[in-house]
C-alpha cells in the first residue's frame, strides 16, 4: 500500500522546524527516524496532511554523559547509543535494552528520542525511561518544557508530546553507584514486538523493575524485598508484580501467558542485574 497523500517540509534549523510545527498544529506529524510512522502510513493506519522531516535539523544527533544522566538528543539513532562507550561505561542498561529492539537495519534509522513519542506499550525504551525516573524535552515556537516519565506516558501510542511542540532530547537518571541491571524479555521471533519484557535496577538499598506488554504502557514496580545484599522474596516480588500489571489478550498471546511471563521474567531480570551488581555478596 502507499501513505495518503501529505505534503512535506524540511526545515534546516530548530526554529524553523518549530515555526513549521506551530503553524501546522494537529496536521503536522514529524518525521526522525520513520521506523514506525512510515509502516503506519503505508498501511494508511496514520495519515498526517503534513510531513515535517527533522533529519537536516543541526545538533539534534547527540549523545551527552555526565556524572548524573544520559542526554539523547532527538536525531540519535538506536545504534548509534548502543555503541556509544561512554553511554554504556554510565548506564549499561540502554544497551541491554537496545540490543532487543528490533533488527540492526532498523537500529540505524530508528531514533531513540523517536521510540518514546511513538508510546508503543510493547517497545523497550519507554519501560528504561520509566524505570530510571528520566524525563522528556519538548520545545515548541514559546517554550520548552521538561516531563518526568511517569507523566509522559498516557495510553498506547499516547504521550504528552502537544500538537506543535517537539522532543528534543531525553534524559535517563543514572542508577545509584554500584547498582547492576539488566533487560530481558520474550518475542515470537527474533526481532520482533515482545510479548512481554522486564528490565530491572538493582542496588544495595532498592530494586525495582519496569515491565512491558502487560498495560496500556510501561509499568514500574518498586520491589523493596529484592535489594542487592538479601535474599529474594519471591512470594512478596510475586505479589507486588501482579498488583501492578493488567495484561490483555490479543492475537499474539492470552492475558494468562502474558501474566506468566511477567512473573518468570522479572525473576530472570533480577537474578541478572543482581550478577552484575558490583560488590555483590557472594
Amino acid at each position: 500500500m502507499k501513505p495518503a497523500p501529505f505534503t512535506y517540509h524540511r526545515p534546516r534549523g530548530l526554529d524553523e522546524a518549530l515555526e513549521v510545527l506551530a503553524a501546522l498544529g494537529e496536521a503536522g506529524k514529524v518525521l526522525a527516524g520513520g521506523q514506525s510512522l512510515v509502516p503506519l502510513m503505508s498501511m494508511r493506519l496514520s495519515a498526517p496532511a503534513h510531513l515535517v522531516d527533522v533529519n537536516h535539523v543541526p545538533g539534534l544527533a547527540t549523545v551527552h554523559v555526565d556524572e548524573h544522566v544520559v542526554r539523547i538528543g532527538a536525531l540519535a539513532r538506536h545504534s548509534q547509543v548502543e555503541h556509544d562507550a561512554a553511554a554504556y561505561d554510565a548506564l549499561p542498561l540502554l544497551r541491554q535494552a537496545l540490543r532487543h529492539v528490533a533488527h540492526p537495519t532498523i537500529r540505524n534509522r530508528g531514533t531513540t528520542v523517536g521510540s518514546l513519542v511513538h508510546g508503543d506499550p510493547a517497545a523497550e525504551l519507554p519501560a528504561v525511561l520509566l524505570l530510571l525516573d528520566g524525563s522528556v524535552t519538548l520545545r515548541s515556537a514559546e517554550r520548552a518544557r521538561e516531563v518526568e516519565a511517569a507523566s509522559f506516558f498516557i495510553g498506547p501510542m499516547e504521550t504528552a508530546l502537544r500538537p506543535g511542540e517537539l522532543a528534543v532530547a531525553a534524559t535517563f537518571r543514572r542508577p545509584a553507584t554500584g547498582s547492576g541491571t539488566a533487560f530481558v524479555e520474550v518475542t515470537r521471533r527474533h526481532g520482533d514486538y515482545a510479548v512481554c519484557g522486564v528490565g530491572a535496577v538493582v542496588g544495595a538499598s532498592s530494586a525495582r523493575v519496569a515491565l512491558l506488554g502487560v498495560g496500556p504502557g510501561p509499568v514500574l514496580v518498586d520491589l523493596p524485598d529484592a535489594v542487592r545484599d538479601e535474599p529474594l522474596d519471591d512470594e512478596r516480588v510475586h505479589a507486588l508484580v501482579e498488583e501492578a500489571i493488567d495484561p490483555e489478550a490479543d492475537i499474539h498471546a492470552s492475558a494468562d501467558y502474558r501474566r506468566h511471563l511477567a512473573h518468570v521474567l522479572v525473576r530472570r531480570a533480577l537474578a541478572e542485574a543482581h550478577h552484575r551488581a558490583p560488590g555483590r555478596a557472594a
